[in-house]
């Protein structure tokens, strides 16, 4: 087995110097005009209280944002923001809201009263190995809340951001499907999708994980010597969302529909060598064992930004225009339907058919299509 040499951990994982595991240069930060524009026009975060919608949110009360509305599914993590904006100067026009993006009666009230312009949608469900378990809910968070959040966005003549990510290519995990589907629905809307890949030091990521046993003594856990991913700081996150956001008009404007982007990064990192980083980052001379458990239903060794059926060209800003062909909206609604009526009757095998239509690269681990045959449709008397 091959190990790490650290001793106990001295300082927490958002104090790491993550430029130095990258070792790249930082992708171009938004113009103090991008970033003004944002200033006076009212906005909503949904997923607000987590690691990049709190980031965000912190960004635009910092730059002087006077209106914008922060939605969260989660009490303690809204109260967290709350707590961490009020010592920033951040405007009393901040509304902090506890609910679901899916909420369709929330919205309406949310969208009269506040009567946001531009919505950042980050709220999603995102472990991959939970959610192979938990598929109806996945499909309940990413793609329904996902229809009724734009919908809404629609009716009251506001521009839609979806936070994507790179497992929606070619997915290989009920995650990544859902937001495939959740991706089109936001273009169909003639909205925008930004894909990013891992946010290093964000909540719940491996980056936590890795600094968390390393400051139990280990061991770390990898699941692959050859598993490798996308990587950007936070501070690099938010400039592409404001970045993408300061964009989406434009291309709607010149392109007369929605648009994918993706950061423009020449390289992945081996996640071996990101769990060596921080160990070494966090201690000095103790051993630690790596381990390697193995890739979980969903993992795949490798990510994309973008799939076989699409092409990339550079945008400016960091980011890259992803070019692919939109699905016919007939042929879309029919299967959004039979989704929602699978999803309705509890029938798993009718979902993940459904699925794999709408997102056709998709490919079901087999512990989801094992979970398939052992449920039990509803049956209605």
């Amino acid at each position: 087995m091959p190990a790490i040499y650290t001793a106990g951990v001295i300082t927490p994982s958002n104090r790491i110097d993550w430029r130095a595991f990258l070792a790249r240069p930082p992708l171009p930060r938004p113009s103090p005009e991008t970033v003004a524009a944002f200033a006076d026009t009212p906005l909503l975060i949904t997923g607000a209280g987590g690691s990049i919608g709190s980031a965000l949110a912190l960004r635009l009360a910092q730059s002087g944002s006077s209106r914008t509305v922060l939605l969260d599914a989660s009490e303690n993590h809204l109260y967290q923001l709350q707590q961490a904006l009020a010592g920033t100067g951040a405007s009393p026009n901040t509304a902090f809201v506890l609910g679901n993006a899916g909420d369709a009666a929330l919205l309406e009230d949310l969208f009269a009263a506040h009567r946001p312009r531009m919505v950042f949608h980050a709220a999603a469900h995102k472990h991959v190995p939970l959610l192979e378990l938990q598929p109806f809910a996945a499909i309940a968070n990413n793609i329904f809340a996902t229809e009724t959040l734009v919908a809404a966005a629609a009716k009251h003549g506001a521009r839609a951001l979806l936070l994507s990510t790179d497992k929606a290519v070619q997915p290989a995990s009920v995650m990544g499907a859902t937001k495939r589907i959740a991706e089109k629905i936001v273009l169909a809307s003639g909205g925008t999708v930004l894909r990013l890949g891992n946010v290093l030091g964000s909540s719940g990521s491996v980056t936590e994980i890795f600094a968390e046993q390393a400051a139990r003594g280990g061991p770390l856990t990898v699941t692959d010597p050859k598993a490798r991913r996308y990587f950007l700081t936070m501070e690099e996150a938010v400039d592409l969302l404001l970045q993408a956001a300061h964009m989406a008009a434009h291309i709607a404007a010149s392109a007369g529909s929605g648009a994918v982007l993706a950061p423009a990064l020449d390289a992945d990192h081996s996640i071996a060598e990101l769990a060596g980083f921080i160990a070494r980052a966090l201690g000095d001379s103790r051993e630690l064992p790596v381990h390697f458990t193995g890739l979980r239903p969903g993992d795949k060794l490798v990510e994309r930004l973008w799939d076989d059926g699409e092409c990339a060209s550079p945008a400016k800003d960091g980011l890259l225009l992803i070019h692919s062909v939109r699905p016919e909206s007939s042929d879309f609604a029919s299967g959004l339907s039979a989704l929602r009526a699978a999803v309705r009757e509890r029938d798993l095998a009718a979902a993940l058919a459904a699925l794999r239509a709408l997102a056709p690269g998709f490919r079901p681990s087999e512990t989801v299509l094992a979970l398939a045959q052992k449920s039990t449709p509803r049956v209605c008397a």
